[in-house]
């Protein structure tokens, strides 16, 4: 039974709802069915991790909430709006005022500053740079004696800091990161994620990110854990130990069958 929402607030808005979501690759024998019927509700002003086994569909899943990739079936709502019934035209403009992206390589462009590449999406849209939100954000992210300095120049740490940067500079209503340590070393990895959870606490963003590591997942307020294209698991303030206990619980039951 679902509580009532206190007399006088209004429930909270998910920023991000999947219902009923499915993705196929291929047609008859050679079908892999990726994900399976997933009902998933993301927090707004919430950091949540998905977790899985290898080939359990957790980039999928995050591709088809980011709009990156269209569902075979079932429906996507971001920020209030339907994804999955937009044409190519309204999507790619709800991509980009609207959500941001945080992936394992940087994509930076490599003939601009770090100030250039951060700004780079507000170019793109023609929006005029709210110096105030960016200063906060360089600040945030320790870039202000790094913004004249191009990629090469950069540690990796530094540059998926400027690539944070560039996800948070339009305000999305969620940040999507796929693997956003993978290429880093520990401590690295460490910062970025302690990055991107402030701009969580601090900032209001609602962060949605991909891992591997349990470690990283405890950076999360919510982990989800993803097994056969379904959803197998949900963790509340995880740690490293119980993410750890959650994957072997994933294990166990693939074993059985």
């Amino acid at each position: 039974m679902t509580s009532a929402a206190p007399i006088g607030l209004e429930p909270a808005t998910p920023a991000v709802t999947a219902r009923d979501l499915t993705k196929v690759y291929g047609s008859g024998e050679a079908a892999v069915h990726a994900l399976r019927g997933v009902d998933v509700e993301i927090t707004a002003g919430a950091f949540t991790a998905i977790m899985g086994p290898s080939g359990s569909g957790k980039s999928t899943l995050l591709h088809l909430l980011a709009g990156l990739d269209q569902a075979t079936s079932g429906q996507v709502w971001l920020d209030g709006t339907e994804l999955t019934a937009l044409g190519d035209t309204a999507l790619t403009r709800l991509r980009r005022d609207r959500v941001g992206f945080v992936f394992q390589a940087f994509n930076l462009l490599p003939m601009f500053t770090a100030e250039q590449n951060i700004t780079l999406p507000l170019q793109i849209a023609g929006t005029p740079v709210d110096r105030a939100w960016f200063e906060t954000l360089v600040a945030t992210l320790g870039l202000a004696d790094r913004l004249d300095h191009r990629p090469g120049e950069l540690s990796g740490g530094q540059q998926q800091r400027v690539a944070i940067a560039r996800a948070l500079v339009t305000r999305p209503a969620v940040v999507f990161a796929d693997e956003p340590t993978g290429n880093l070393d520990s401590r690295a990895g460490a910062q970025v994620l302690s990055f991107l959870r402030t701009s969580v606490r601090e900032l209001g963003r609602t962060v949605v990110m991909v891992t591997h590591d349990p470690s990283a997942a405890a950076y999360a307020d919510r982990v989800l854990l993803i097994a056969d294209g379904r959803i197998a698991g949900d963790i509340a303030d995880p740690t490293p130990e119980s993410v750890l206990t959650g994957l072997d619980a994933l294990r166990s039951l693939d074993e059985v069958h």
